[in-house]
């Protein structure tokens, strides 16, 4: 049961994360690192495993996959999906013929590339690399590109909010002064993708697409109010969350939540400082969720991050950085100060099922 004493039996280091003289801190922990929690020192890799059946870690590049929706009239890749979620890819490089409403629930895309425009009922929401775009369910939008887009497209049957700040209070990582709000911007009929004289507006949903034809432009709204809205934030606003003697769980690190679906960023920081301090997150493996791992960009002690690598870990299979990164960053300590790291991360309650030609293209063959 939780207590505020935690029990503590065999060889253990004296602090968290740290000092671990040649053993692997493997943890065993409930609710995302939030729950109950079991640190096991190990003597070997927990990850260093062959594994047989259908549970398998998946790494994939996003570059290799082709999006239907590098031509106009198509749409983004299914990667991933449960019962709470779906996560797609998108790769376009024109502006969409026709508009959408994803009809299952909110939309939320992380560009990893490119710029152009959301064209939206709210109004014209430009976006740029490393932005965030908020998209509420049913609400009609379409994207602009100025330029090829890779974006990571996260729809949840539910709808994302932000999370609780807690005691960080007005302190909290997601600062919605820097978030960007839309002004209305009607527009008039004979404006846009006009085809035949109607404007096509595509629902996604379950069991679809299904299309509605209007003679008028369906971005004809003159003003708004409410607190449901698009939205657009750069990751270059987020606030990091930091300590400089313990490396800190992911879940400091949210962006936004819903049920069954956790949202977050993982940025450049402070290295921790204190000698001794583990600076690479822990072996675990996921009790409660399963792990999406999209990476932007940056690198990490000097070692480069691989752009667009996705990486799926499935809940109760071990994972964690490799040894041998691990044994550098305690070998390079005093040579860096700061993690230059871009990563986005997506936790979910229910196990992912990864998409045909997510498994077709995995780098690990399994």
């Amino acid at each position: 049961m939780e207590s505020f004493v935690h029990l503590r039996k065999g060889r253990t280091p004296r602090r968290l994360h740290a000092d671990l003289d040649g053993l692997k801190d493997d943890e065993l922990g409930r609710g995302g690192f939030t729950g109950r929690t079991a640190n096991m020192y190990r003597r070997n890799d927990p990850t260093a495993y062959r594994s047989v059946g259908p549970l398998q870690p998946v790494d994939v590049l996003s570059s290799e996959l082709k999006p239907s929706d590098t031509d106009a009239a198509g749409g983004p890749m299914l990667l991933f999906s449960n019962a709470d979620c779906q996560v797609l890819l998108s790769r376009r490089s024109e502006p969409m013929p026709f508009f959408v409403r994803y009809v299952d629930g909110d939309l939320l895309s992380f560009v990893h590339k490119g710029a152009g425009v959301f064209e939206t009922e709210f109004g014209p929401l430009p976006y740029r690399e490393g932005d965030w775009v908020y998209i509420p369910k049913a609400c009609t939008f379409r994207q602009v590109s100025d330029e090829e887009s890779t974006l990571l497209l996260i729809q949840a049957t539910d709808e994302f909010r932000v999370p609780p700040p807690g005691q960080l209070g007005r302190h909290f990582p997601f600062d919605p002064s820097q978030a960007t709000i839309p002004e209305p911007a009607p527009f008039d009929t004979g404006d846009g993708p006009l085809q035949n004289g109607e404007y096509e507006v595509r629902l996604i949903h379950d069991g679809g697409p299904t299309s509605l034809f209007y003679e008028h432009h369906p971005l004809d709204v003159e003003g708004w109010r409410g607190d449901n809205f698009a939205f657009t934030f750069n990751i270059a606003d987020y606030n990091v969350v930091t300590s400089d003697s313990v490396h800190l769980p992911p879940t400091v690190h949210m962006f936004m939540q819903a049920t069954g679906v956790y949202v977050m960023n993982f940025l450049p920081k402070p290295a921790e400082g204190v000698p001794g301090t583990e600076r690479t997150p822990w072996y675990h493996r996921n009790v409660d969720f399963d792990e999406i791992a999209f990476f932007h960009g940056g690198s990490l002690y000097g070692i480069p991050m691989p752009p667009g690598l996705i990486s799926h870990a499935p809940q109760g299979l071990h994972h964690g950085a490799p040894e041998k990164a691990r044994e550098r960053a305690r070998r390079k300590f005093d040579d860096f100060d700061r993690v230059d790291w871009q990563v986005i991360a997506v936790d979910t309650r229910r196990r992912l099922i990864p998409s045909a030609e997510v498994l077709a293209n995995d780098l690990g063959q399994h």
